[in-house]
């Protein structure tokens, strides 16, 4: 792009963005603005040099800070040959659905050389979140933390740590991330695995003895769940995904992608360095990945720069017990209302599909097993994705982009997680569509999510945008309702719940954000191959519960 070109869209841009600013409502919470520049930078990384998008420059991108109910505006310019959208993830966007950032579901994609200004309170939420591309896999690099601090003179419910630090877990391709997702869907088959694993990029963190810190931990990686562990140290979770718990203290623990922690680490050892581990937990069976842990430094201060760490113990990767004592071991800080009678109930399969390649080059688009391509469903759909938004299509009542027939239950009973002969194992194939359920306002709904075992099963970071919700129960096998116990009095309040390998999860919530709501994996590959759905949560009976009219400067297609 031409240096004028790239004047004339800043001035521009600029103009809009102070339009927009001075639109904002009148109120005594701060506004806190930022420019995103979407923009390419060369990084030298495993010895090799490459060109990655990033947010003005950096990897990884800039922290956003606010206060609870504060105002965030962010103008967004993509300067780079890819579309782009940002999400801000676990920010429930209250009555700014156009701002929520799902390419094709929300809004269409920032085209190279456009801009688009996103404007949303953060109502009511505190906590750690953060922001990333949702776009293709453009989040590989395309991430940072979202900082939401209690407003002024409001504690937190444990006694004041002597510093915080912000943490963030990624993984790191060789490959140009969007040839490679392209790559993988031409393909059929399998993506491969990441060229490494990162800890902000490259860490080491200085602390002062016996002193307590708060670590805000992310996990920002897209296909991988991570183990996490500190040498010869202790850590006590006091939030997860933006919300108290009651402080549950562990040696390890695991984040699955799209997941936030926020742990209490006291400098209670000897002065030395203490190795920082960051390691794969894989739960599916004959799936290629990363064996090689991302290690970072925790340094006392006196410690010798160059003292030899202590190592870091991970669990192994396939450690499905390491994963359930901390699952336990969550509980919202207090007891909370979770709603006791329910107006919609579902039954969500979640698993990977194996469909038929009629293909005429079958050595290169018939990768997946027995010469199939791989998919992935809710419900046997794997979702298609639309090219056009269609949060608008559905405002501007458009017909043709997308159905309201997504089933609430599959349309077979069967052993879901072992596989019957005559039902599924020699038919996982998929069907395709763009569907969505709908929803009153103010409805009551509970999902059980269940793992299926047509070709693997594995654990599934499902999340859920626009609202979170009480994970009520969960365990191994089928979902047995006679049998199944739930937690009705101080459920976890989640917005990623990592479903069991081989297993259900439960959990409710009350629709009660008006607007359109993806609902998806946060592994990309899954999403790529399908595992999605929409959910359509109808205007209320007021005006301060319903979903305003779109943005001016909201992107075309």
């Amino acid at each position: 792009m031409a240096s004028s070109s790239v004047s004339s869209l800043l001035r521009l841009s600029f103009c809009l963005f102070i339009l927009q600013v001075m639109n904002i409502g009148r109120c005594s919470a701060a506004t806190r603005i930022y420019q995103f520049k979407v923009q390419t930078k060369r990084l030298t990384r495993l010895c090799q040099t490459k060109e990655i998008v990033t947010i003005n420059g950096k990897f990884p991108g800039l922290a956003i800070t606010a206060q609870e109910d504060d105002n965030i505006v962010v103008n967004v310019i993509n300067m780079t040959p890819y579309n782009a959208t940002i999400h801000w993830h676990g920010i429930k966007q209250k009555l700014s659905c156009w701002y929520d950032g799902p390419s094709y579901i929300t809004q269409c994609p920032i085209q190279s050389g456009q801009s688009f200004t996103y404007n949303f309170t953060v109502a009511q939420q505190k906590g750690t979140f953060f922001w990333h591309a949702h776009f293709s896999w453009l989040r590989a690099t395309v991430y940072g933390p979202l900082i939401v601090y209690p407003k002024a003179n409001v504690p937190y419910p444990f006694k004041k740590p002597f510093k915080e630090h912000t943490i963030l877990l990624g993984e790191y391709w060789l490959k140009n991330v969007v040839e490679l997702e392209k790559h993988v869907l031409e393909s059929g088959g399998p993506p491969p695995p990441a060229d490494a694993f990162t800890i902000n990029d490259v860490y080491e963190l200085e602390i002062v003895p016996r002193k307590t810190y708060l670590l805000r931990l992310i996990n920002a990686g897209i296909n991988m769940e991570s183990f996490f562990t500190i040498a010869n140290h202790r850590l006590t979770i006091v939030e997860v995904d933006g919300e108290y718990t009651k402080p549950f203290t562990t040696e390890r623990l695991m984040l699955v992608p799209g997941q936030t922690m926020n742990l209490l680490l006291t400098a209670d050892q000897p002065i030395g360095r203490y190795s920082i581990a960051m390691g794969p937990y894989e739960s599916a069976k004959n799936v290629k990945f990363q064996h090689t842990s991302a290690i970072a430094s925790l340094r006392y201060f006196g410690a010798f720069p160059n003292s030899v760490a202590s190592p870091a113990k991970l669990p192994v990767f396939n450690d499905n017990i390491a994963v359930k004592t901390v699952m336990d071991g969550l509980r919202s800080l207090n007891t909370v209302d979770v709603p006791k009678d329910v107006d919609a109930h579902l039954f969500i399969t979640i698993g990977i599909n194996v469909n038929k390649c009629n293909s005429e080059d079958p050595n290169n688009k018939c990768q997946g097993p027995r010469k199939g391509r791989l998919a992935a469903s809710m419900n046997n759909i794997s979702f298609v994705e639309p090219k056009v938004s269609i949060l608008e299509a559905y405002y501007k009542k458009l017909e043709g982009y997308f159905t309201l027939d997504f089933p609430t239950a599959p349309e077979k009973s069967y052993d879901f997680v072992n596989g019957a002969p005559n039902d599924i194992a020699n038919d996982t194939q998929a069907a395709n569509g763009t569907r969505a359920m709908v929803f009153e306002y103010g409805s009551r709904i509970q999902i059980i999510f269940q793992n299926t075992g047509t070709l693997t099963t594995e654990n599934h970071p499902i999340h859920l945008h626009g609202h979170s919700f009480y994970v009520i129960g969960y365990g191994t096998g089928n979902y047995d309702q006679q049998t199944a116990r739930f937690n009705l009095e101080d459920p976890p309040y989640l917005n990623t719940i990592g479903v069991p390998v081989g297993g259900w999860a439960a959990i409710r919530f009350v629709a009660d954000n008006p607007g359109l709501w993806l609902l998806h994996c946060h592994f990309d590959i899954h999403q790529t191959w399908g595992m999605s759905t929409m959910f359509i949560v109808k205007n209320g009976k007021t005006v301060v519960e319903s979903l305003p009219q779109p943005p001016a400067d909201l992107p075309k297609c």
